[in-house]
């Protein structure tokens, strides 16, 4: 386990705990000051064929606070542009996880292959807060005017 080392920290940000294990990448950043994202750089060199799927390496470790969730999402432009995609959009980071972010990618688009390179930005790491719950087994659910009525329940148009 590694030491904790005092940290000065001076931003109009939330702290959260990182430790780079590819010292050779940039740690996540935001491209503009209210940015909910930040970018996630790739590792290695990977082609990825039509609708082939590959595990990448982020170079990062992450100490979310509990009560927060990292959300890992697609870059939009390479989403459009490309076909580049997440298997499990969002992917989760939960707060106790300890070992290297790594995201799912899917290369959607039909006929070209997609080149990633070491150091690409390949996704955008979103954090949250979330509502850490306890679940209580009833016999009945109060009534609501929805009801049981889901997919498509409420009309198409």
């Amino acid at each position: 386990m590694g030491r904790l080392v005092p940290v000065t920290y001076m931003s109009e940000y939330s702290p959260v705990r990182i430790t780079r294990l590819d010292k050779d990448l940039p740690l996540p950043a935001r491209a503009h000051r209210g940015d909910a994202g930040v970018d996630l750089y790739a590792t290695t060199d990977v082609t990825l064929a039509p609708g082939e799927r590959q595990l990448v390496g982020t170079g990062i470790a992450l100490a979310l606070p509990l009560g927060t969730v990292g959300l890992i999402h697609p870059r939009s432009g390479l989403a459009a542009k490309q076909g580049l995609s997440i298997v499990n959009a969002p992917g989760t980071v939960d707060a106790d996880y300890r070992g290297e972010i790594k995201v799912s990618l899917i290369n959607l688009d039909p006929h070209t292959p997609i080149e990633i390179t070491r150091g690409m930005r390949i996704a955008q790491l979103v954090i949250q807060r979330v509502e850490l719950v306890d679940f209580v087994e009833v016999d009945a659910l109060d009534a609501t005017e929805r009801g049981a009525g889901g997919h498509g329940s409420t009309g198409v148009h």
